[in-house]
């Protein structure tokens, strides 16, 4: 493989947001990290695209905490020149979509967990986020 070939790979590599690649060519076979302190190598099966409703800072206050379920690139709108799914103050319910991750030019929809309303957004459009990192806080409903 040519050097030239790794630096457009490395390019790539940063242009995606990826932190890992690994490619085979004929009998080449070369893999690329960067700024890596633990390596995550999972497919993210469909039932797990939807928000996972874990323990947060929040929980204590009645809030949930709706994480990344995978490493990728968050949208808060379904296009560039669209209005974002939701804001701080809507009020969602479980199954709503909250946002899109955007992993290896797949886009993936993530969904709220249960009903309340958006407290808080934590991370910006566009942002590379990372497995678990919390994208909303949501103020759960009292029934």
């Amino acid at each position: 493989m040519k050097e030239t070939d790794i630096r457009k790979y490395a390019k790539l590599m940063e242009e995606l947001g990826l932190t890992g690649l690994e490619i085979a060519e004929e009998n080449a076979k070369i893999r690329l990290e960067r700024g890596v302190t633990a390596a995550v190598s999972a497919s993210v099966p469909a039932e797990n695209l939807s928000a996972a409703k874990e323990a947060a800072p929040g929980e204590s206050n009645g809030c949930s905490s709706v994480k990344s379920p995978m490493v990728g690139v968050f949208y808060a709108a379904p296009a560039e020149d669209a209005a974002p799914y939701v804001s701080v103050g809507d009020r969602v319910k479980k199954g709503q979509t909250l946002c899109i991750v955007e992993a290896m030019k797949l886009l993936n929809e993530i969904s709220a967990e249960e009903d309340g309303v958006i407290e808080e957004i934590c991370v910006t459009n566009g942002q590379v986020v990372e497995y678990g990192t919390e994208l909303f806080r949501i103020a759960r409903e009292e029934r």
